[in-house]
């Protein structure tokens, strides 16, 4: 509680234990209308495993990583299941990534809202970066930049 009153923080990536799902409930319950408090290791972009959390209030959020559950179609899954809850999604890159920037596609084409590709200081970061760029010329008028909007209940 103390470090959310002195420090300016919006949102707060696996802040407890993967198997600690009880201690994630007590957090979300107390934290979550203050915090986005994205769960990655909890739920490794796992439908079923996101469903229980959903029920159980175990987070606000979910980091999603496409290769992480094997499908795309489960990975549409885990993001539909996310957003129909009223969560946050922030679709992330992988260690060991490569120039593919299809991460950059899948936030837009699902109005994830956020991403998470690392700083643009390397090739395979900043493909990613450029494809939203090259994203939004396409879309040209017609494209929506969601902005702070995806973080606004949690602005004090």
């Amino acid at each position: 509680d103390a470090w959310l009153n002195e420090y300016p923080m919006i949102s707060i990536e696996d802040g407890l234990g993967e198997d600690d799902w009880e201690s994630w409930g007590v957090m979300t319950e107390r934290f979550g209308s203050r915090v986005q408090l994205v769960a990655d290791d909890v739920y490794t972009t796992n439908p079923t495993l996101i469903r229980k959390g959903i029920q159980d209030g175990t987070s606000n959020a979910v980091l999603v990583k496409l290769n992480q559950i094997g499908t795309v179609t489960r990975t549409l899954e885990a993001i539909r299941m996310t957003q129909d809850a009223g969560w946050g999604v922030v679709i992330s890159h992988r260690s060991g990534e490569t120039e593919d920037s299809s991460i950059a596609d899948l936030a837009v084409g699902t109005s994830a809202g956020q991403i998470k590709a690392g700083a643009p200081a390397r090739g395979e970061r900043t493909a990613k970066y450029n494809r939203l760029l090259r994203i939004e010329d396409e879309l040209g008028g017609n494209a929506k930049y969601a902005g702070m909007s995806v973080i606004d209940k949690y602005l004090i």
